[in-house]
């Protein structure tokens, strides 16, 4: 049965289970165990009518707190069947189901209390790039799939054009300077265009930002920002020597963006097909990718 004392010294391979070195796996624990224990406070030992003592009975599976975080950050990483992470931590796969979710849980709420967590509210967008002190930021959207819906009207609203498949998306804006993910917008079905997220959800920006974006959000133009994006050649014709280097300063912050979109999708969970029918479930995983990638790049700039 794996367990984290079993692969702490292996470097390679907890970066390669939880994206995480030893260092950043032992700053996450520590605020990790005070949500646990909040929530175990808020939800047994404070509840009415106690039958025996918490702590009694059978001992869980998943005993240490080091083996709990350890088990939801290869779930999310790996992305592998239930059946198959709870044979790794030696239970079955209803166990391993509500471990899932119990921890997901938790885990967000560690990622909140250390102030990781992208924005998810349109109207107070404004006032966390402000905290963040970057005056360029980048928007895109980022797709993933997920499993063919077996409702006909939800085939055609989850449908990607783009994708060729049925898909989820969502909007990011990222500090070009940071790489940090300061928003993160509502999860939606693949149909929906990025430009219509943005509209729909009326984002506001602190006075004179910059926003790069691309084609794909072409006539969206918030009060107050400054709006760069790339030039398209036009029919027929060619683009300008200056058009053609406003063109390639534009690609570098394209790059950026998607290394940020490579570190969150390091979670395997919001790349490969999503097959997790709870309810909201899709969105909770994009939100705590996006905290997790807020929280090594936080760590690995104060580092370097």
């Amino acid at each position: 049965m794996i367990s984290y004392d079993k692969v702490k010294d292996n470097a390679a391979l907890l970066i390669a289970l939880t994206s995480l070195t030893s260092s950043e796996f032992e700053r996450l624990l520590v605020a990790f165990e005070k949500a646990w224990e909040d929530y175990i406070i808020k939800n047994h030992i404070d509840e009415k009518e106690r039958q025996r003592q918490y702590g009694g009975g059978r001992k869980p599976v998943l005993l240490k707190i080091e083996d709990k975080l350890l088990f939801i950050l290869i779930y999310l990483k790996l992305y592998p069947l239930q059946i198959f992470i709870g044979f790794l931590f030696g239970m079955g796969q209803s166990q391993a189901n509500e471990w899932i979710h119990k921890l997901s849980a938790i885990l967000i709420t560690t990622l909140d209390n250390l102030n990781v967590l992208p924005e998810r509210d349109p109207h107070n967008l404004k006032e966390a790039l402000e905290k963040d002190g970057e005056k360029e930021v980048a928007i895109d959207g980022t797709e993933r799939r997920r499993q063919r819906p077996k409702d006909n009207e939800k085939q055609k609203e989850y449908y990607s054009g783009k994708k060729k498949t049925h898909t989820i998306k969502n909007n990011i804006i990222v500090t070009v300077e940071g790489r940090k993910i300061s928003y993160l917008s509502g999860t939606y079905e693949g149909k929906k265009h990025d430009k219509k997220i943005c509209d729909d959800e009326g984002l506001t920006f602190p006075e004179e930002t910059i926003v790069n974006q691309d084609t794909g959000f072409q006539g969206y133009e918030p009060e107050g920002v400054i709006i760069k994006q790339p030039k398209k050649k036009p029919r027929g014709g060619e683009l300008s020597l200056e058009e053609k280097n406003q063109n390639s300063i534009f690609s570098s912050i394209r790059i950026v963006v998607e290394h940020v979109i490579s570190g969150i999708k390091r979670c395997r969970i919001v790349k490969d097909v999503f097959r997790n029918t709870k309810e909201n479930y899709d969105d909770l995983v994009m939100e705590i990718s996006c905290g997790l990638h807020n929280f090594r790049t936080e760590l690995r700039l104060n580092t370097s």
